[in-house]
Order: C-alpha cells, then structure tokens, then sequence
C-alpha cells in the first residue's frame, strides 16, 4: 500500500509539504507543487480519507437510504439529492432497506460507524424507533417522502392523503361504484394515507366505505402487482377499477389484466401512483399520480446541507409538504353509467 511517506520519498520533500500539496496546495511554490503531484501520479498515491475524518471528526459523505432502489422513483430521488450534494463537494452512499425495519437499522448503525456527515431517510420502520435511535449519534438527519414527527428532524415529503383523494376523486367522477386498491406494506404510512385518501373520495363521492375491495401486499413491485390481479381476477364480483400504490404494482396489474383478456379501460380501469418514466410508456399509457420526485431529492438535499452549515444551532427545522399532481392517461379513460357498463 502506496503511504503519504513514498510520495515524500520520491518528490524528495518533507511528509507536511506532501500533506499541503493535497490539502493546503495554495502554501506551496509551483515547482514544488508539480514535482509533489507528478510523485502522487506516478505512485498511484490515494489519501487515507477515513484516518482524517477520524481527525475532523465527520466525512464528506452523506448517507442516503430509501425503501427500494428498483423503484425508479427513489432512482430520480436519489439522483437529485446526488447532484445537490456533489455541488456542494460531498458524495453521497445509497443503500437500500427493501422495506425491510431491521435492514434499516443495519445500515443506520453502518452509517454512524462511519461517521457520515449526514443522513437522508425514508423510514421502513413505522414506529419511528430506528430513527429515533439513530438520532442519539448527533449525525444530522432528512426524512425523504416521510413528515417528520414532533419536529425531532427536518422532512420533505408528498401530501398522500391528497394523492389517494385525487386518484379515487377521478375514478367515482368517472361512475365507478366498486373499487380495488392494491396497496402495499400495511407498516408504511404512504400506504395508509393513501388508502385514507381513498375513503375520503369516496365519502365525498356519497359511496361507503365498503365499495373499496383492498388487496394488500408484501412488496411494492411488478411481480405483487401480477399476484393481486390474479386474485381480482377471483373475485366472484370484480371491481371495474383499480388504484395501486404505486406504478410498478399497477403495471403488474395491466400485464395479468392483458393476459387474461380484460379489456383497459373498457372492463377495468386503473390509476397508479408516481408516475415513473415507464407509466407514459406501457401498452396502455397508466393514469397516475405524479410525485415531484426530483424535487424531493433536492430539497432534501438542501435541507440538510443547510443544517450542516448552521451546525452552531442557527438551524431551524422545516417539515416540507409537497402536493402530487393526477396525471390522466388511455388506462382510466372511460365512463360508467348507472349500471356499472361503459358508456
């Protein structure tokens, strides 16, 4: 392993002028400056971040963790939050928790071992304890697509009861009486409050609370979308329409939907949540409702840059609400008279 001692040897200079070269180059004169770097090149030379975080006491990195990086929604929430961070000259480490609570606390506690500078943080646990735990280590924290409780911590996060409210609110407005929603992890509070939302546009619809046939399921992806729709399928009274939780259950959906020969949106409508890039792009275009993801990822992003820049205590902390958008697609575009058929 190529030290800061092999560099100096080869440069034919001291171990501190090698160690302002690196971190102080403006100290040192331009001869001596080049012959340091051309040494560094030549040796292959890579400075022990980690043993001067250990000095400094935290590192250039932030550390990102989201419920499903499969999803393309956490893929652009990630990437915004990627880009802010670099302009701001830190990296960012994405991890995964797969929806999982103790995965979660896993990476929170990799994340403090390794003194990252701070942390952006969509909660699988519920309860809220893995983040309170990890509040504990004093590492600065952003909820992404989640509203911080208690104002323990600085959160952006999209208004679900109102995504519910719209994707529902457009489908009784289209006649539909009999409603599936394919939901998700009952422990993830997106999942509810969209599924409130839902009752609350049918409420407001006059419709009761009984006409929303829930289908919930393990995981939030293509394959829980194709085994809810199998089961729809069995219902000896099928809905007309569906809501997923989000759009790669509803693409799930209309692939077993297709393969069994029912008509979208003629038999079955369908509505899906964040509209992703491929929502646009299926066989039939999805209807969904549009999180600003990107948006998300950046003001997140910049929450925490400006907590870690205030870190005297000048920070306050904000709780961002976004609102989501209804996105009307080929999949929803049909009306239902008085006895259920198509118009």
């Amino acid at each position: 392993m190529i030290v800061i001692k092999d560099v100096a040897r080869r440069a034919g200079v001291s171990v501190g002028t090698v160690s302002n070269v690196i971190n102080s180059p403006e100290r040192v004169g331009e001869d001596t400056r080049r012959r340091v770097e051309a040494a560094i090149a030549e040796l292959g030379y890579v400075r022990n971040v980690h043993a001067r975080q250990l000095r400094v006491g935290h590192s250039r990195i932030l550390g990102l963790l989201v419920l499903d990086m499969g999803n393309p929604f956490f893929v652009d929430v990630a990437r915004a939050a990627e880009r802010a961070a670099h302009r701001a000259g830190l990296g960012v480490m994405v991890c995964t928790s797969n929806q999982s609570a103790s995965e979660e606390e896993e990476y929170l506690a990799l994340f403090a071992e390794q003194r990252v500078r701070g942390v952006l943080l969509t909660p699988a646990d519920g309860s809220g304890r893995t983040v309170e735990a990890f509040g504990r280590h004093g590492i600065p924290f952003v909820l992404v697509d989640r509203v911080g409780a208690g104002g323990a911590g600085c959160s952006v996060s999209v208004d679900d009861v109102a995504g519910g409210t719209l994707a529902v609110g457009h489908l009784t407005a289209a006649g539909h009486r009999r409603i599936a929603y394919v939901s998700g992890p009952p422990h993830l509070q997106q999942i509810r409050d969209r599924r409130a939302g839902a009752l609350a546009a049918l409420a407001e619809a006059g419709i009761g609370a009984e006409a929303l046939i829930e289908l919930p399921t393990e995981t939030l992806d293509v394959a829980a979308g194709r085994d809810a729709a199998s089961r729809l399928l069995g219902l000896s009274q099928r809905p007309t329409a569906v809501f997923c939780a989000n759009d790669l259950i509803a693409l799930g959906v209309l692939q077993t939907l297709f393969a069994a020969g029912v008509g979208v949106p003629q038999d079955m409508a369908i509505v899906g949540y964040d509209d992703i890039e491929f929502a646009a792009a299926a066989a039939v275009p999805l209807t969904s409702v549009r999180q600003p993801a990107a948006a998300m990822g950046r003001l997140a992003a910049e929450l925490l840059l400006e907590e870690l820049a205030g870190e005297s205590g000048a920070h306050e902390h904000r709780q961002v609400v976004l609102q989501p958008e209804l996105v009307v697609r080929r999949s929803s575009l049909v009306r239902r008279g008085a006895n259920g058929g198509p118009l």
